[in-house]
């Protein structure tokens, strides 16, 4: 695929300093003649052509501007992109050149990293309930840090790391604080999985048998709020919330620690108009409420940690699927498309509403309101309801959902034995496959009874 000329299409300005949120790469252009939508310099219907649909489509460009925004908003900090909202080994390469470290959570992520050559000491493991596996994995190739979760995580992975060994650790602490977009991903408060309570003395007590383990060594607190934030007061309390906590630890057992991870959960836009994180309005923020309160408690300000994950991967991700069916019925108009749920389970799953526009031509038609949905067999199959398309749509037209980078390909599944898409990255005009398309053979192959 070469390069070609396009003209823009209200381009967003840079991520780094956006007032705005965009929903679209910065490099989404119109192709003039009526050719639909390019991304990275590549027509979006070329791309469909040559890959199939559905198909992620991911412009490097986008990822590394946005890893070099969180950089430079906190070039004093630890940077450690979340894995688990897109992970392959391009990614892996990508963020480390932009000099960031990867943030896991199981043996299969951390082997990934590890044979894409990324430094294992500048790794973090994190998981509620890590497998013997994913301890000994990331022991093996010398993680630099591993989050514990739980108490009972403490003796055990003591258990495991050599004698003569130090293994550096976070504690994962719960502030008692509530954020987030939806209640299955809001971590921050009492009574669900993730951490050890502040409230109560639980986090206190934990790192006191941390701080009694000769093979661990404790470097400080850990944190996540939820995910999809899009104010900063939730991570000013935290702040509030985990300075009074390390300077309780200090006066008790005459310990400092050099680092506070504040987890990540930055919001990003899904529509026009909806709100985001900027990370340079972050570190201003936090930052002078971490100075404020270590001044309060005097305490040295220890080293921050940040783990953006979709906010650096989902814009960057355009997901592309062809029209089946366009059916009226009951007043509505359905738009079912190939794929759905499998490869984007996050509407079903969390009510997320997404953008949809026809990518692979131009139409002058008005617009009509429709509902896009998926192909399998759920009434609740649905990508993007009451959204205005074309009203000349047909079977065989490309539509586009942007902000698809993220929690698409690492939460897809093979639902009714349909395979998971591929993903193309796209950059200066050229698009390249990344991660092959899931085939029938590949399923056919996983079963091997009689």
């Amino acid at each position: 695929m070469t390069a070609m000329p396009t003209a823009p299409v209200s381009p967003p300005p840079p991520p780094s300093s956006a007032p705005a949120a965009p929903v679209w790469p910065a490099s989404t252009r119109e192709v003039p003649g009526g050719g639909g939508l390019a991304v990275g310099g590549v027509a979006l219907g070329e791309i469909a052509d040559r890959f199939g649909t559905p198909v992620y489509v991911m412009d490097e460009d986008e990822v590394r501007a946005r890893a070099r925004a969180w950089r430079a908003a906190l070039p004093g900090a630890d940077v450690a992109y979340a894995g688990k909202a897109f992970l392959s080994r391009a990614m892996i390469r990508w963020i480390e050149a932009e000099g960031l470290s990867l943030d896991v959570c199981s043996a299969g992520e951390l082997e990934l990293a590890a044979h894409s050559g990324f430094p294992a000491e500048r790794i973090v493991l994190h998981g509620n309930a890590k497998s013997p596996d994913d301890v000994r994995a990331a022991l093996r190739l010398g993680v630099g840090r591993i989050v514990i979760d739980g108490t009972g995580e403490i003796a055990r992975l003591a258990a495991l790391v050599p004698a003569g060994a130090r293994q550096r650790v976070l504690l994962r602490v719960v502030p008692g604080v509530s954020a987030g977009a939806h209640a299955a991903v809001r971590t921050g408060v009492e009574g669900q999985k993730f951490g050890v309570p502040v409230a109560g003395g639980e986090a206190e007590e934990a790192v006191e048998r941390l701080l009694g383990q000769p093979r661990l060594e404790l470097a400080g607190l850990h944190c996540h709020l939820g995910s999809q934030i899009a104010g900063l007061g939730p991570y000013v309390t935290a702040v509030r919330r985990l300075v009074p906590l390390l300077a309780r630890i200090r006066d008790r057992h005459g310990v400092t620690f050099p680092e506070l991870d504040l987890g990540g959960g930055f919001a990003i836009a899904y529509r026009e108009g909806d709100p985001a994180v900027d990370p340079r309005t972050y570190a201003e923020r936090i930052g002078s409420e971490l100075d404020l309160q270590c001044a309060r408690f005097g305490l040295p300000r220890p080293r921050l940690t940040v783990e953006p994950g979709r906010w650096i991967a989902g814009p960057a991700g355009v997901a592309l699927y062809r029209v089946l069916s366009v059916k009226a019925t009951a007043g509505r108009t359905f738009v079912a498309v190939d794929g759905g749920m499998s490869d984007n389970p996050r509407p079903a799953l969390y009510g997320v509403r997404y953008t949809v526009r026809l990518a692979g031509r131009t139409s002058a038609a008005p617009g009509r309101t429709v509902t896009v949905v998926g192909r399998h067999c759920e009434a609740g199959d649905v990508l993007a309801e009451d959204v205005e398309l074309p009203g000349d749509l047909r079977p065989g037209d490309v539509l586009a959902v942007p902000a698809a980078g993220a929690y698409h390909l690492s939460m897809a599944s093979a639902y009714n034995l349909v395979g998971r898409p591929p993903v193309a990255a796209v950059s200066g005009g050229r698009a390249r496959l990344l991660v092959r398309r899931e085939t029938l053979d590949d399923l056919r192959s996983r079963d091997v009874g009689e």
